[in-house]
């Protein structure tokens, strides 16, 4: 029978330099006390450490197991789906869930492979260029006049709405989905090749690449491509860049065929 931790067991928590070790340990007891294991650590200020085993209080097994990365990019990159969590946009068009939207958007995706929750830091939260690797973000809805909410405190208020959702769809799980999207890394491989092709043909000319590839991040993003999808898109853009060389090299040699 499948069970709720059977349904989160694909949902990763990401930290993403967290400062203060004492906020892992309270973050992986978070985690524990909803059925959820998978914690991951991005370069974080102190780990291991005698705090966060201290404020992990049995949770000994969660920090463990945490695994460290170096990166944001290389802790998402077998991810299917990443969400931010976070208090405020920062002016990015992402699609904003509250908790228990968000909730329902990761246990729909869960059944087709890793789902990362990523927590900026304490002080700063995710950078714009953190939340650009997200597809969705998550925003607490707490006091306006009083938005303080420690890192231990967001994982535990996320953490409960995914269990619940789980508990909810226990008695039957999801049936595996039709559309798998593909890992986060393969995506990220396409940006970076659809950029150097645009860059390229001149296509950017004297617009900002940035300002444009943050627009198609969005297109990509919301279409969500599964693995085959990308191949045919990043065959596109190779063949692409074989027809230019082709053309390059003729200018070169006129005989050339």
């Amino acid at each position: 029978m499948t069970t709720a931790e059977d349904l989160l067991a694909p949902i990763a928590s990401v930290l993403v330099e967290t400062s203060h070790p004492g906020n892992i340990g309270s973050a992986a007891r978070a985690l524990k006390t909803m059925g959820l294991s998978a914690l991951r650590l991005v370069n974080p200020a102190h780990f291991p450490d005698p705090e966060a085993t201290a404020l992990a209080s049995g949770a000994d097994d969660v920090l463990d197991s945490a695994a460290l990365y170096p990166t944001l990019e290389a802790a998402i990159a077998d991810a299917r789906l990443v969400i931010g969590s976070s208090d405020r946009q920062r002016g990015l068009p992402l699609p904003l869930l509250d908790p228990r939207e968000f909730a329902d958007v990761v246990l729909d995706a869960a059944p087709g492979g890793k789902v990362a929750v990523v927590y900026g830091t304490e002080r700063t939260g995710l950078t714009n260029e953190e939340l650009e690797m997200c597809q969705y973000l998550v925003r607490i809805p707490g006091n306006p006049a009083y938005g303080s909410l420690n890192l231990g405190a967001a994982v535990q208020v996320l953490s409960w709405e995914l269990r619940a959702a789980a508990l909810a769809r226990v008695s039957s799980a999801p049936a595996e989905p039709d559309h798998v999207p593909a890992p986060a890394e393969q995506l990220e491989r396409f940006f970076d090749h659809l950029a150097r092709v645009l860059t390229r043909i001149g296509f950017f000319g004297e617009r900002s690449p940035v300002k444009i590839m943050r627009r198609i991040r969005r297109l990509y993003q919301r279409a969500a491509p599964d693995e085959r999808e990308l191949q045919i898109l990043r065959g596109i853009l190779t063949e692409t860049e074989v027809t230019i060389d082709g053309r390059n090299r003729r200018r070169i040699d006129p005989t050339a065929r």
